[in-house]
């Protein structure tokens, strides 16, 4: 019974790694672009209906949650982020269902959001807030 809790420990871990590494790599990435303000970026923006200094917010915070997100400690801080990680990211889901957009707009914030579940459901419990019950 020892082995396989090892195991199911390892490979949760591995889990956690994989989504987190692909999480912070895609709102690097995405990020990244919305503070260049790419043609397509601000083209995107515009057709949702925000205004364009929208990207330089969302990208900031996005960076910043990776950052959160990947170093240890600030259990409370990494909650913050992935909080963020999904509002932003259904958010964005939302607006292309209500823009009429169809589902290949849909499908990169709704990947980042389930490696968000993930990520954040496989976390080491170092990386977890522990709260009293007093």
């Amino acid at each position: 019974m020892n082995m396989l809790n090892r195991s199911a420990g390892k490979a949760r871990k591995i889990t956690y790694w994989i989504a987190t590494l692909w999480l912070s790599l895609g709102m690097l990435s995405t990020g990244i672009v919305q503070l260049m303000k790419i043609k397509e970026e601000v083209d995107v923006t515009l057709h949702l209906g925000y205004p364009i200094y929208l990207l330089t917010i969302i990208g900031i915070w996005k960076i910043l949650g990776v950052v959160t997100v990947l170093i240890p400690k600030f259990a409370l801080l990494k909650e913050w982020a992935y909080a963020g990680f999904f509002f932003a990211m259904s958010g964005a889901i939302f607006s292309h269902i209500t823009s009429g957009d169809p589902v290949k707009e849909i499908f990169p914030p709704l990947l980042l959001l389930v490696l968000t579940v993930i990520s954040w459901y496989f976390r080491p419990a170092e990386r977890t807030l522990v709260t009293a019950n007093r």
